[in-house]
C-alpha cells in the first residue's frame, strides 16, 4: 500500500479530503487547512511544515492523515515541554517532530481519515507510514493530538503511547430554554448563574450572533482587536491572522459563528466559535475593559442559548477552566498518543504517562462532586 506525502493540502482534492472528514469538524475541513496555510498561519517560518498523508486506490482517496513537522510545540495544547527539556539536557534535539492535529485547535476529532470507518489496513499503513516518516526525517517523535475515543485502540495496538487528560464539555439534555437547563442546578448554582447574567444587562451590555455570511471585513477588524487583547496580554499575537479570519467566514460561512457583545452600540467584547451540525466549539475571545462576568456570559451562557436554540447537542469550549464546572460543564476524557523514538525515553514517558493517568482520573472524580446539578437520589 503506497502512502503519499504532501508539502501542502492543496496537493490533495479539496472534494476528496472533505469526503473523508465529513461535515462534523470544521477544523479538518479542507479550506480550513487550506487557509491556514495560504495565510501563512501554518507554515515553515511559523514552525509548521505540512507533511500531509494520504492513501489512493482507484483513482480514489482511500485514506488520508493532516500531518505536520514542528519545531516547537506551541500552539498543541497537550503540553510536552518537560519532554522536550529532558531531550536537551541529556544532548539530544527533540525538533524537529511529527504532530498530527488541527492546527492551534484543541478539539477532539479524528487523525486518521477513512473512507471505509472499517478499514484498518488503511489505519494501520497511515500510522506506520508516520512513524517511517520520523524515522527517515531525523524527528524525535510522532504525536496525534486530540484524536476520537475510538481511534485509541489503533494507536495501542500499533505500540503508541496513550496519554490521558480532560476538558470540560456542556451536553444538551433536550432542554426547551435556558430556564430549563437552571432548573436542573441545586438553588445555590442556580442562582449565582442567574446573577452571573444579570451582571452583563445592569451593565447596559446586548449581544448579537453573527454568522460568517454577515460579518463584514470592518467587523472582522473590530472582533480581530478584541480578541487580540487576550493573547497580547500573555505577550503574543492570536495563532490565526486576520485574513484568515476574513477569508474563513467567506469560504465556511456556515460554520463560523461570532457572539459580539455591545454597549451603547459599541462593541466591548467578542467570543469567535466554530460550528458544525451537533458540536459548538468556542475558540476565542477578547474585551476592550474590564465586565464583571462578561466572560462567563459572552464565552459560556451566549452558547449554551445557541445550542439550546438550534439543537447543538454538545458545546466543547476549549481548552482548561476549573470555573466552567459551575457553569454545568462537565469533565470530558480526552486523548493524545505518542511515538518517541528513543527506547530510554520511551520507557520513561510510559511510566510517566500511568502515574499522569491516575492523577487525572482523581483530578475528574473531585470536580464531579462540585458539580452544580442536583443530587439524583
Amino acid at each position: 500500500m503506497e502512502v503519499a506525502v504532501h508539502s501542502s493540502i492543496a496537493e490533495i482534492a479539496a472534494a476528496d479530503w472533505n469526503r473523508l472528514t465529513g461535515s462534523q469538524y470544521p477544523f479538518l475541513k479542507h479550506q480550513f487547512l487550506q487557509l491556514a496555510e495560504e495565510t501563512r498561519c501554518v507554515s515553515p517560518e511559523q514552525g509548521w511544515t505540512p507533511r500531509h498523508l494520504s492513501i489512493g486506490v482507484d483513482g480514489r482517496l482511500r485514506a488520508a492523515m493532516p500531518l505536520y513537522e514542528k519545531s516547537h510545540s506551541w500552539g498543541e495544547f497537550v503540553f510536552d515541554w518537560a519532554w522536550a527539556n529532558a531531550y536537551e539536557q541529556a544532548g539530544l534535539s527533540y525538533y524537529p517532530k511529527l504532530v498530527s492535529a488541527a492546527p492551534f485547535t484543541p478539539a477532539p476529532s479524528r487523525r486518521i481519515l477513512l473512507a471505509d470507518p472499517n478499514d484498518s489496513e488503511a489505519a494501520n499503513a497511515l500510522i506506520a507510514a508516520a512513524v517511517k516518516l520520523a524515522v527517515e526525517s531525523d524527528c524525535s517523535s510522532v504525536h496525534f493530538l486530540f484524536p476520537t475515543s475510538d481511534e485509541i485502540a489503533l494507536f495501542e495496538s500499533a505500540g503508541l503511547l496513550v496519554r490521558k487528560d480532560c476538558q470540560f464539555h456542556w451536553r444538551n439534555r433536550g432542554y426547551s430554554s435556558f430556564d430549563d437547563f437552571l432548573a436542573t442546578f441545586n438553588a445555590s448554582k442556580r442562582k449565582k448563574a442567574k446573577r452571573d447574567r444579570r451582571r452583563a444587562v445592569e451593565n447596559g451590555i446586548r449581544f448579537r450572533h453573527l454568522k460568517g455570511g454577515e460579518i463584514d471585513d470592518a467587523e472582522w477588524t473590530i472582533i480581530y482587536e478584541l480578541i487580540s487583547r487576550t493573547f497580547m496580554r500573555r505577550g503574543s499575537l492570536p495563532y490565526f491572522n486576520e485574513t484568515f479570519f476574513r477569508a474563513v467566514s467567506r469560504q465556511l460561512p456556515e460554520n463560523i459563528l461570532v457572539v459580539l457583545a455591545e454597549k451603547d452600540d459599541e462593541p466591548v467584547a467578542a467570543a469567535v466559535f466554530f460550528d458544525s451540525e451537533d458540536v459548538l466549539y468556542g475558540r476565542y475571545w477578547g474585551s476592550n475593559a474590564h465586565y464583571d462576568a462578561l466572560h462567563f456570559e459572552t464565552c459560556y451562557y451566549q452558547g449554551i442559548d445557541y445550542c439550546i436554540e438550534s439543537g447543538r447537542q454538545i458545546f466543547e469550549p476549549g481548552t482548561q477552566g476549573e470555573h466552567k464546572i459551575s457553569r454545568g460543564f462537565s469533565p470530558e476524557t480526552t486523548w493524545s498518543a505518542h511515538w518517541l523514538a528513543h527506547p530510554e525515553f520511551a520507557d520513561a514517558v510510559s511510566r510517566y504517562l500511568d502515574e499522569e493517568a491516575r492523577h487525572v482520573d482523581r483530578y475528574i472524580d473531585v470536580v464531579e462532586s462540585r458539580s452544580p446539578y442536583k443530587t439524583v437520589e
